[in-house]
């Protein structure tokens, strides 16, 4: 596994969690309820502005959206149709399982898939990715049996599309070129499209969400993956990309900016 030491925290991490505090405000009804009920009444104030009916019922609409994004059934929803988006996994053997980080309380459900698709020969390693997620990963996987031999990862990635550039990075320049991925269904769409945009053929394998998250955190997951579906998409993130890998160390974080 990369040494920590050789991890350089870069720009798109730190703008990666700016979003998600935006984002993290977005959900805070006590914000965003009066916002949008001033979008509503303030069209009004000018009277002879031409338009105010109609920016009046956008606002109304978006109030509806947010009421329903916020809703037991709008989280349903949105969970449901990230999981379309999902192939089925065919079986098929690959070079590398690999195993995305999100946090302690994904760990063990993501390591007993790894794991256990290890037992099956699905594939001969196992890449943990993530900072602050794949020593961890290492360590469970060893304790669930997975020989250190047949471990590998980096800890340096702070966002998804770091994720697969750091393990294209490590794991193409060694001829693996098939992955079965493991992470939760909410985020395993922009986690294929994302490994795939960078050539490798990939299989998604979903690791269970966290019986122990409640509905808050739940909904915060289906939402920001919505959001970060679409915001990925809006950067190119998905087309096929030619891209120079970068190296661990002093000059990898101006290489992997972006």
């Amino acid at each position: 596994m990369v040494d920590i030491s050789m991890c350089v925290v870069t720009s798109a991490g730190h703008l990666t969690r700016s979003i998600w505090r935006l984002l993290n405000l977005v959900l805070q009804p006590s914000l965003m309820l009066p916002l949008l009920t001033l979008l509503i009444a303030a069209p009004w104030i000018f009277r002879s502005w031409p338009w105010k009916r109609q920016a009046s019922l956008a606002g109304v609409l978006l109030l509806l959206l947010y009421g329903l994004g916020l809703s037991p059934l709008g989280a349903k929803l949105g969970g449901e149709g990230l999981s379309l988006l999902i192939p089925q996994d065919n079986g098929q053997p690959a070079d590398a399982i690999v195993v995305l980080g999100r946090g302690g309380d994904f760990r063990p459900s993501r390591v007993r898939v790894a794991a256990k698709l290890w037992q099956q020969q699905r594939a001969p390693l196992v890449f943990a990715s993530g900072r602050g997620d794949a020593t961890e990963i290492q360590a469970m996987l060893e304790a669930a049996g997975v020989p250190a031999a047949d471990i590998d990862g980096e800890p340096c990635s702070a966002t998804t599309n770091e994720n697969a550039i750091f393990t294209a990075a490590l794991l193409q320049p060694r001829g693996i070129e098939r992955l079965i991925l493991v992470t939760d269904p909410p985020h395993m769409a922009r986690s294929l499209l994302t490994f795939r945009s960078l050539g490798f053929e990939v299989t998604p394998h979903p690791s269970p969400v966290p019986s122990s998250l409640n509905f808050r955190r739940r909904q915060f997951l289906v939402l920001r993956e919505w959001a970060g579906l679409i915001g990925y998409g809006v950067m190119g993130r998905y087309f096929a990309r030619d891209m120079s890998h970068p190296r661990f160390g002093a000059q990898a974080g101006a290489e992997v900016m972006g």
